[in-house]
């Protein structure tokens, strides 16, 4: 019989694993990557304790060239991994074996989750990279938008109600600012997460003596990471904060995500997500539409959220070493990453190819007749006949316009308190929504220019 697929999550799973990541985190968090990873760690700490004068140089080397990855018996470690409950003794078994005499030197002094941790900083730094391209090429495509539609008018909408007038250009500033935002927080994360772990059993490094620091900072030098001030093996706040930051991302990608799929419902029809043959097509309904991007990127949000919660509750450890929250980010780290780089990816796909129909944002905006602007009208009409007899008119007139389907402009004008006062010209001014945009169009120049470009 053949050999079918038999990924059990949405993240491998040859039907979803496209829609819910991107090959390239992947890459950075599959076993070859991780195990890779731990004997990336093992060669650095062989290397830097020869530096340090710990072990004989020669050991270090032959430990760096003798150890083939791809080489290890993965089934063997699978095995050996579920007997003794963390990877690094069967990595380091076969390591040993690979590095024939020098292999007495390999792991020492370390324990396995200084060996783990280390990993997963690695892993992260990568993937933090494919995260960072990801928002650079988000936040120009936000930009682009911007520019283009500073100035074309829409409405906006409070409580899910029309409110006052705006401009998509505004809209899709307020999301670029968002991702100003995350990109500061990307940059001003990395000194607290990628900082190394090697500490030894109960995190004293009492295994090497007075040497424990100096080899401490020249295994970070080797793998390019900050020397941390203390061992970290309870104190998991970096770890949380880069998932946390994840669900801050996902969490904006979310918001977009959600005003794009309301825009583009029927009754709106303001804008659409790229068109591709096939592409959200029902089963049943040749003439639907969906918003498949939106809809992944929302669920990737809620996705990652959760582990952001899981992280946080996995803060809380015991003592001088965890029983039990530290494997929980075994599960939160890597699924964050690659729902993250999902969601990045559909947002660069729904907003590079947005379509957007400004002609319906302009036909939504007249659906009230006028009534989205009766601020503006008060406002108008404040200084000829007082505030709080302006509004008691405006009221009056909101009401004659709805009770008889007119435009507020025609009901201002049957109202001898406004008509004695103002001309027609200046109603109709008053109550066009073109020319009660506040500062939306400055407020796009103003995040334009709040960051560098």
């Amino acid at each position: 019989m053949p050999a079918y697929p038999a990924s059990t999550t949405v993240l491998d799973s040859i039907l979803f694993r496209d829609a819910f990541g991107t090959p390239a985190m992947r890459e950075v968090f599959s076993d070859l990557a991780l195990v890779s990873r731990y004997a990336e760690v093992e060669i650095a700490l062989a290397k830097a304790e020869a530096r340090c004068g710990v072990i004989p140089a020669e050991a270090a080397e032959e430990i760096a060239r003798r150890t083939d990855v791809s080489a290890f018996d993965f089934d063997l470690l699978r095995r050996e991994t579920d007997v003794v409950g963390y990877p690094i003794l069967p990595l380091v078994h076969q390591m040993v074996k690979q590095c024939g005499e020098a292999g007495r030197y390999v792991h020492w002094g370390a324990t396995t989750q200084d060996i783990m941790d280390t990993a997963v900083v690695l892993q992260i730094r990568a993937a933090l990279q494919l995260i960072e391209a990801d928002i650079a090429v988000l936040r120009d495509i936000l930009v682009g938008l911007s520019k283009r539609y500073r100035d074309t008018p829409m409405a906006g909408r409070t409580h899910l109600q029309q409110a006052l007038p705006v401009t998509f250009g505004y809209k899709t500033a307020i999301w670029l600012a968002m991702f100003d935002r995350h990109a500061g927080r990307l940059q001003q994360l990395k000194p607290r997460v990628l900082v190394g772990q090697f500490a030894g059993a109960a995190g004293t490094l009492a295994s090497l003596g007075d040497k424990g620091f100096e080899v401490q900072r020249a295994l970070c030098e080797e793998l390019g990471l900050g020397v941390p001030a203390a061992t970290w093996h309870v104190a998991r706040d970096g770890l949380a904060e880069a998932v946390n930051f994840l669900a801050l991302v996902t969490g904006s990608l979310g918001k977009i995500a959600l005003d794009i799929m309301l825009m583009a419902s029927t009754e709106f029809a303001e804008v659409y997500e790229p068109f591709v043959k096939g592409r959200g097509a029902s089963s049943t309904m040749p003439q639907k539409r969906n918003p498949i991007s939106s809809e992944l990127m929302l669920a990737a949000a809620k996705g990652v959220r959760q582990h952001a919660g899981l992280m946080l509750d996995a803060m809380v450890q015991d003592f001088e070493r965890a029983t039990g929250p530290w494997h929980a980010e075994w599960m939160a780290i890597p699924e964050s990453f690659v729902l993250t780089a999902g969601a990045l990816h559909q947002a660069k796909f729904a907003l590079g190819g947005l379509v957007v129909d400004t002609d319906r944002m302009a036909a939504n905006l007249g659906i009230s007749r006028g009534l989205i602007v009766a601020e503006a009208v008060m406002m108008g009409l404040a200084p000829a006949i007082g505030r709080q007899e302006a509004h008691d008119v405006v009221y009056d007139a909101c009401r004659l316009a709805n009770d008889r389907g007119m435009t507020l402009a025609d009901a201002l004008s049957a109202d001898l308190r406004v008509a004695a006062r103002i001309d027609r010209a200046t109603i109709d001014r008053l109550t066009s929504p073109e020319n009660y945009l506040g500062l939306a169009p400055e407020m796009v120049d103003r995040v334009l220019a709040s960051a560098k470009r």
